[in-house]
């Protein structure tokens, strides 16, 4: 079976129960499905309806072979300063994983970001999400020493920035 491209574009409402699936999969995969995580924010389950109506922020996801496979998205998070923005539900199926989806993602909300006019972006993650952070390392993260902002995910103990 040949693998088609990966098509990155912006979340649609009946995106929504694939993508609460993916972050809530991939969290419990890793055990970190833990309080104070996005796996109990009931947002988790309406992206697209908090990212259509945040100004500053937008989600994208991943389609491959016509399947949702992930997604990530900039979010302007309450006292950030300011042109800085979060990435913020980076999430991706297992089957997605090394192929170069999550870089993808990660390119794509630099660029929103930029285009946005921030200048920054800010993530927060946890240790069991080995993977993710050694992909942030490459995409020039650096560690901060404690959290920005008011994302309310207090089950989150790495914080990164890059400066864009």
């Amino acid at each position: 079976m040949e693998i088609q491209e990966i098509q990155i574009r912006p979340i649609q409402l009946e995106d929504n129960p694939a993508i609460a699936k993916i972050i809530r999969t991939t969290l419990e995969e890793f055990g970190a499905n833990k309080p104070g995580t996005v796996y109990f924010d009931i947002e988790t389950d309406h992206l697209f309806e908090l990212f259509s109506k945040t100004p500053g922020s937008a989600y994208q996801v991943a389609i491959q072979d016509g399947k949702l496979v992930g997604g990530a998205g900039i979010y302007p998070t309450p006292n950030l300063p300011e042109g800085t923005c979060e990435l913020v539900k980076m999430y991706l199926l297992a089957a997605a994983r090394g192929k170069g989806v999550g870089r993808t993602l990660i390119e794509q909300a630099f660029q929103l970001a930029s285009n946005l006019g921030y200048q920054a972006i800010y993530l927060e993650t946890m240790p069991e999400l080995k993977k993710a952070i050694y992909i942030y390392e490459k995409m020039g993260f650096q560690y901060l020493k404690g959290p920005m902002g008011n994302s309310g995910h207090t089950g989150c103990d790495i914080w990164m920035i890059k400066t864009l």
